[in-house]
C-alpha cells in the first residue's frame, strides 16, 4: 500500500505562486482514463488498496503550517506506508522531513532539482523554498544528500555544500552514474530539475535540465527501500495543456512502483 497526501502551500515562495494549487492537477492526471495505471515495472496501482489518499493538509487560521504538515505526515505514516506528498513548493519538505526522520534513523536523501535550495536565507526569509536543506541538514532529518540535475549554482551554495557534505551532480556532468545508496531513502523531485520542454508548468523554469526518461532512469534504478516521496514545484497556471501535471503523474506512478518494489520484506 502508498500513501498518498497533498501540501497545498506556497506561501513560501519567491518569484512567483502558483504551487498551492498543483495537487489537484496532479490527481486528475494520475486517474485519468488517458493512462494507466500500471507502471513501467508492471506494477497494477489500479487494484484495490494499493494507493489510498489521504486528501490534503489543512491549514486553520493561527496555526504553524508547518506543524499542520508535520502532523499530517506523522497520521499518514502511522500506518506503516511509504507516503507520497504531492506540493506545494519545495520549502514543504522541511516539515515532511521532521515526520518522516522519527521513523528512520538512517536515511539519505536523493534530490531531483536544478537549485540546491541551500541558502541559509533567502529574501530575507529562512523557510524560502529556496532554504529547505539547508534547514533539513541543520537539523539532523537526514544522513546523507545527494543532488542531481543541479544548473544554478554560486559562491553561497558551494559553502554550504562544503558545510554540510552534500553529495552534488551539476548537471553538467550528469552521465547517469549510478547511486551508492545503503539504507533507506527519500526521494524529493523538483519539477524544474526537468527541461522545460519536459516540464514547462513550473515557477523557475531553467533550459538545460533533466529529460523525463533520466529521471525515470534515476527512479527505477534506486536498489534500496524508498520510504518516502514528494513532487512539488507544478504551477499550474503556467503549464501547457496539463503536460507538467502528466509528467508529475507519470513520475509519481514510477515512484509508487518503485516503493513497492524495494519495499523491505
Amino acid at each position: 500500500m502508498i500513501s498518498l497526501l497533498g501540501a497545498p502551500h506556497d506561501d513560501y515562495s519567491s518569484h512567483l505562486k502558483g504551487a498551492a494549487a498543483a495537487p489537484g492537477p496532479i490527481r486528475d492526471a494520475l486517474w485519468s482514463d488517458a493512462y494507466g495505471l500500471i507502471t513501467e515495472t508492471r506494477v497494477d496501482l489500479g487494484a484495490p488498496g494499493v494507493l489510498v489518499d489521504h486528501g490534503d493538509v489543512a491549514f486553520p487560521a493561527g496555526r504553524d503550517p508547518w506543524d499542520a504538515i508535520e502532523a499530517a505526515v506523522d497520521a499518514a505514516l502511522a500506518a506503516g506506508h511509504p507516503l507520497i506528498s504531492l506540493g506545494g513548493d519545495h520549502a514543504i519538505t522541511h516539515p515532511i522531513l521532521r515526520a518522516v526522520r522519527k521513523r528512520h534513523p538512517r536515511l539519505t536523501i536523493v534530490q531531483i532539482d536544478a537549485h540546491s535550495d541551500l541558502y541559509d536565507v533567502y529574501q530575507g526569509n529562512r523557510r524560502s523554498h529556496a532554504c529547505p536543506f539547508a534547514r533539513i541538514l541543520e537539523e539532523g532529518l537526514a544522513d546523507r544528500l545527494i543532488q542531481i540535475g543541479i544548473r544554478c549554482m554560486n559562491p553561497h551554495h558551494d559553502a554550504q555544500i562544503e558545510r554540510f557534505g552534500v553529495e552534488v551532480f551539476e548537471m553538467a556532468a550528469w552521465r547517469g552514474q549510478p547511486l551508492s545508496l545503503d539504507g533507506p531513502v527519500y526521494l524529493s523531485i523538483d519539477l524544474d530539475g526537468l527541461d522545460p520542454a519536459c516540464a514547462p508548468g513550473v515557477a523557475h523554469p531553467e533550459p538545460g535540465g533533466l529529460t523525463t526518461r533520466q529521471v525515470i532512469d534515476i527512479i527505477q534504478a534506486i536498489d534500496q527501500p524508498i520510504i518516502g516521496a514528494d513532487i512539488v514545484e507544478l504551477n499550474p497556471g503556467r503549464d501547457r495543456n496539463g503536460l507538467t501535471a502528466a509528467v508529475a503523474a507519470k513520475l509519481l506512478k514510477e515512484i509508487a512502483g518503485a516503493m513497492i518494489l524495494t519495499r523491505a520484506p
